[in-house]
């Protein structure tokens, strides 16, 4: 049995083509019934690639606390959640550009050779780590080596994933 198959088992949904659900009107924090916009909530969670490869779950650990809306869920799967009451379980399909984004071919550059410490041993699928003109961390992702050149993936590893997302609402505040 695969980890995938240990998962809970529900219709899938596509948010991209669902209406989006009316949201109730905000209560106050001791009456809240539903997933809002700054509810925490304590949850289980799984993502899966539609093929059923598991990326990421804590289904097996502690369930996990978060703000909707405080940018630690990407939009996509806040909005599946939003409007669930406490013991909702989700499972959806979340479009690749609700999840971890399209594919930018912008995001693919080449860089001479040279700029690489002799040092360092590049491989395909090597992730590397640039600084960009600020000063903030950048990964990428060796796609290609030639003698000239090395084509680096800036893209999310994910990006022009659908993602199926799984989630067990513990409890809201």
């Amino acid at each position: 049995m695969s980890k995938a198959d240990s998962l809970p088992r529900l219709p899938l949904r596509d948010l991209e083509r669902e209406a989006p659900t009316s949201q109730p009107a905000p209560k106050s924090p001791s009456a809240i019934t539903t997933v809002q916009q700054g509810s925490k909530l304590t949850l289980h969670f799984a993502l899966l690639l539609p093929n059923g490869e598991v990326i990421d779950s804590n289904f097996a650990k502690e369930p996990v606390s978060f703000v909707v809306g405080d940018g630690n869920l990407l939009p996509g799967f806040e909005r599946a959640l939003l409007g669930l009451p406490v013991e909702a379980q989700v499972d959806v399909l979340i479009a690749a550009s609700q999840a971890f984004g399209v594919v930018n071919p912008d995001n693919q550059q080449r860089f001479p050779r040279y700029l690489f410490a002799p040092t360092l041993a590049l491989s395909e699928n090597l992730l590397v780590e640039f600084a960009d003109a600020r000063g903030y961390s950048q990964a990428g992702r060796v796609v290609s080596i030639t003698s000239k050149d090395v084509e680096i993936d800036f893209n999310h590893p994910l990006a022009g994933y659908d993602i199926r997302f799984l989630a067990k609402i513990y409890s809201i505040a």
